[in-house]
């Protein structure tokens, strides 16, 4: 992995961010072109509020103008000692049909992350419930502390999952297990949503950054036309029959054929040397 280079600090996602209340971004302090985004508000353990929702739409709308980022990370911060705890409940309390019918207008901020055209880990780095699961769910990879709890309890509120937990999570898990965990509102640990593909690794809380900043680096390191165009044939791939997808799969490859990075890609391999990608 390379670390070589320094990242701007005057972006469109660490500016958008110096203006939130309660997200902050930074770029490059994991890895180069690695952003960290994290939510940021301890006293409500990271609970997914209106303005919360608010500001990673505007955050995620900027990471996608910035070439400064090729990875992005999305996290928690450790004061609140939770990824997402859940959605603010208070907030959904005094919501009706119809207040609640324009909250959940699409494109919600599940959409911005899923859609994002680079490629999202959820540092899973303790409780990710309800809206937090989802919120994870709707990232690309996930690793989580190994004590971490996640689940979706909105049954015992006499909801159901309504940021994509009902479609999301049995394409990760299968249909069984979604029911399960839904049905039950059970919480389980990391370990578990491993075993069962919640998440992808479930680490040691001490191994926690050093995996999540080798990962975000390995990846950065490759060439950002190359990782979006992988990332929408894969995300296409639950979306269509196996003959289209191989077709998409193909359109997606053949037009890489006309980047700079592809050719730059394999002279530094003949060459035996580290690409310069350019995204182009």
């Amino acid at each position: 992995m390379s670390n070589s280079g320094s990242d701007p600090t005057d972006t469109p996602t660490v500016a958008f961010a110096a203006d939130c209340e309660l997200i902050d971004a930074d770029i490059g302090d994991r890895a180069s072109h690695v952003a960290t985004v994290t939510i940021d508000r301890p006293d409500a353990r990271n609970a997914l509020n209106g303005a919360v929702r608010e500001e990673l739409i505007g955050v995620f709308g900027a990471i996608e103008t910035d070439d400064a980022v090729r990875v992005v990370v999305l996290t928690g911060s450790d004061e609140a000692n939770a990824f997402v705890a859940g959605a603010d409940v208070g907030e959904l309390r005094e919501r009706g049909v119809v207040e609640q019918r324009e909250a959940s207008q699409q494109p919600r901020v599940y959409e911005r992350v899923a859609d994002c055209s680079k490629p999202v880990i959820a540092r899973v780095n303790g409780h990710a419930l309800g809206g937090g699961c989802e919120l994870a769910q709707a990232c690309d990879i996930r690793i989580a502390r190994a004590d971490a709890k996640l689940g979706q309890p909105e049954i015992t509120l006499g909801l159901i999952p309504g940021g994509g937990g009902t479609q999301r999570l049995p394409r990760l898990v299968g249909t069984g297990e979604a029911m399960k965990l839904i049905l039950s509102g059970e919480l389980i640990d990391a370990t578990e949503a491993a075993d069962i593909g919640l998440v992808e690794e479930a680490v040691p809380p001490e191994e926690l950054d050093a995996r999540v900043d080798d990962l975000a680096g390995a990846i950065a390191d490759h060439s950002p036309l190359a990782l979006s165009r992988a990332k929408e044939a894969i995300r296409a791939a639950a979306e269509q029959p196996l003959s289209r997808g191989l077709e998409y799969e193909t359109e997606l490859f053949v037009g890489l054929f006309a980047s700079e990075d592809k050719n730059e890609g394999i002279d530094a391999f003949f060459e035996e040397r580290d690409p310069e990608w350019r995204g182009q």
